[in-house]
């Protein structure tokens, strides 16, 4: 007979800025719906329709993984036999310490990126795994969010950004390259309090996405070119006398600088390299002068091209040439996450590696996989909260990489993947309702705190304990792996911290959400209630650590033109479906996948709405069917990131068609938009 159906709290993992609260239906230890609850203020109910439809059968669904397996077939064909956790363990010692004995411990490398992102599973007892084997250590910052994590740090060093919230008492915001609606969605919620006293609303994305359809201005801007019109921008408002010089004065460095670079974009080249009618540059800077209360909403969007980082920090930097920070409403948002008083390196064991450890960019490790020249070669890895299949650049040369029959994989994941195929062994990993973990943000200030609801499904383990039966197995003696994941919750945030209001982050309550302001108590509130952490102690316009390292001191433009045989770039934000490649397996997913071809394009090519084209390169071909809208600019073709290979029929997804060897301007990282490709009807 069925149980009575509970609703019970939980926390939203997933890669995204909102780390929602949840109300989770459960009946006869199964989920059966999933919604948003009251825990968490800044979320307050509302979820994205994704994790309401997608979750329970990602936990429950045939492709869940639940018990240990051991390839025995060809790398990608699918074909395992169930093992014991015992015998895993041990194929896991054995194809490690081989490589080891070999090669030595940076022959071995942890693959992971982020998947969940609680406190535990994101990054714990697998980092002092690894650690203490002396691995090679990856920069997963290139892959996602470093560039615009580098540009930040630029202007402001490691200080919190503006809360989301407080845009609401702002009188005018400016969402730039941010999908708000998709991958941010709470913030629209901040953005209709704020239209409804009066503030004027900004959007300028290549596409016109929903939020723009509110906009008081939107500008479609072209792909790559946001740091000429960021840039002109500042000249336009220096000409017109706007600058805060009274701020300028106390609070930025390397103002003049900046300015004698930006002198160098003008008028015609918002037309000529932005694409945009000059009316609309005009009410920008309109808006900016006659503001009193600006924030600025940057998105990950920005940086996936050649000058990424410059378009990021030119258009934060108009936020301190105009002097918008020092009160509420005020500010760049972004970095909130900051407020956190996390010890990461005490959680992840930073103290247990080895000296003079190398370090990867995560973009390169396909490249690298398959270099026959590295003295110390890569020939074991274990892929885990990650998909690289889905998400890397160049889809077929990372194939390629991970087929070596010389290279041992293990792989750890919730359910079955792409990357998962090529895995020698494979460790079923619990998913975030069977664990208890804790949550921090990177897109809001709340500190949250969360137990299963429902018991551990088949055989599948935490993360934590995955890695304590390795630690085990492998022989290694540290209390570290003996700690209980409460006890890790303490680890993760620092001692009798204020900001905690007298709780022990392990005892946190469930359903509720803790504000992380200033030690204080006070709002973060940029120049006010926390300052910039940079060398001056002010906004830094020049870095000259960016200089030295990339020759970038200040933001400027490097355009990157098509070949003629390839004259179309096509970029791939956010998805309605899917978190980065989370729920790609999920059958609404599992189809071939819409780009959208602006009427022009579609025109000339001879293609209509629901024509299945064939997009090509250099690198691959994949097929898509057509969607015709003038929500794309001519010349740009538009379809959503994390699918997988069964989406089209060459078994290649968009990421096929990027190169991994491009490279933004500061932190190395992917140019996934400055891809080129021709595109025709398929036969």
């Amino acid at each position: 007979m069925s149980s009575v159906a509970e609703i019970r709290p939980a926390v939203c993992p997933l890669d995204c800025p909102d780390t929602c609260s949840l109300s989770v239906t459960v009946q006869d230890e199964k989920i059966i719906s999933i919604r948003g609850s009251k825990a968490n203020p800044y979320t307050d109910n509302a979820i994205c329709s994704k994790v309401a439809r997608f979750y329970p059968d990602f936990v429950h669904g045939k492709q869940r993984l639940k018990y240990p397996m051991q390839r025995v077939g060809k790398r990608g064909a699918d074909e395992f036999k169930r093992i014991s956790w015992v015998q895993a363990l041990d194929l896991v010692y054995e194809g490690f310490t081989d490589a080891i004995n070999r090669y030595g411990g940076e022959s071995v490398l942890g693959f992971n990126y982020a998947g969940p992102h609680g406190e535990l599973a994101a990054g714990s007892l697998d980092r002092r795994f690894f650690n203490k084997l002396g691995a090679t250590q990856l920069d997963r910052g290139p892959l996602c969010g470093g560039v615009r994590g580098g540009a930040y740090a630029s202007l402001f060093g490691n200080s919190p950004g503006m809360p989301p919230e407080q845009a609401e008492v702002a009188d005018l915001i400016v969402i730039w390259g941010n999908n708000a609606t998709v991958s941010n969605l709470h913030l629209s919620r901040v953005v209709s309090k704020a239209q409804k006293n009066g503030c004027k609303l900004v959007v300028i994305d290549p596409k016109r996405i929903r939020i723009a359809e509110r906009a008081d201005l939107y500008m479609q801007i072209k792909p790559g070119t946001d740091v000429v019109l960021a840039m002109a921008l500042a000249a336009e408002i220096e000409r017109r006398g706007g600058l805060n010089k009274g701020f300028i004065d106390q609070w930025v460095d390397g103002a003049e600088e900046y300015l004698v670079q930006s002198r160098n974009y003008s008028r015609d080249d918002i037309e000529a390299i932005c694409g945009l009618p000059l009316d609309q540059f005009d009410a920008l800077a309109d808006y900016y002068l006659k503001a009193q209360t600006v924030a600025v909403s940057i998105g990950n969007g920005i940086e996936r091209g050649k000058s990424g980082g410059s378009g990021l920090r030119a258009a934060m930097a108009l936020q301190a040439l105009t002097g918008n920070f020092c009160k509420l409403g005020a500010g760049v948002i972004a970095k909130p996450g900051f407020a956190f008083p996390r010890t990461s390196d005490r959680l992840e064991g930073t103290d247990l590696l080895p000296d003079g450890v190398r370090t990867f960019n995560i973009v390169d490790i396909s490249r690298l996989l398959l270099d026959e020249s590295l003295e110390i070669p890569i020939k074991a890895m274990m892929i885990y909260n990650h998909n690289p299949i889905a998400t890397h650049p160049d889809q077929q040369r990372m194939q390629k990489a991970l087929s070596q029959e010389s290279l041992f994989i293990v792989g750890c994941d919730v359910v079955m993947t792409d990357s998962m195929r090529y895995a020698d062994v494979i460790l079923p990993a619990a998913s975030v309702f069977e664990i208890e973990d804790i949550y921090g943000s990177y897109g809001h200030n709340y500190l949250q705190r969360a137990e299963s609801v429902i018991p551990l499904v088949g055989e599948a383990l935490p993360n934590t304990e995955i890695f304590r039966r390795l630690a085990t197995r492998f022989g290694i003696n540290d209390e570290g792996f003996e700690l209980t994941d409460k006890q890790l919750m303490d680890q993760a945030f620092a001692d009798n911290d204020p900001r905690l209001q007298g709780y022990k982050p392990s005892e946190i309550p469930l359903n509720t959400a803790i504000l992380m302001n200033t030690s204080g108590g006070e709002a973060t509130i940029m120049c006010d209630t926390v300052m910039p952490d940079t060398p001056a102690g002010k906004i830094r316009l020049f870095d000259q650590e960016l200089e030295a390292e990339y020759g970038y001191g200040v933001p400027r433009f490097e355009a990157i033109a098509p070949v003629s045989k390839f004259p179309y770039m096509i970029i791939s934000p956010s998805s309605d479906d899917r978190t980065n490649a989370t729920f790609g397996g999920s059958a609404e997913s599992l189809v071939t996948q819409i780009v959208e071809i602006h009427p022009d394009d579609a025109a000339k090519c001879n293609v209509k709405q629901g024509d299945e084209v064939r997009i090509w390169n250099e690198l691959g071909e994949v097929f898509f069917t057509v969607a015709v809208t003038d929500r794309v600019k001519a010349g740009v073709l538009y379809t959503p990131k994390g699918a997988w290979q069964a989406t089209s029929r060459s078994g290649q997804t968009v990421n096929a068609l990027m190169s991994a060897d491009s490279r933004t301007d500061i932190m190395q990282g992917a140019c996934y938009n400055d891809t080129f490709v021709a595109f025709e009807k398929a036969q």
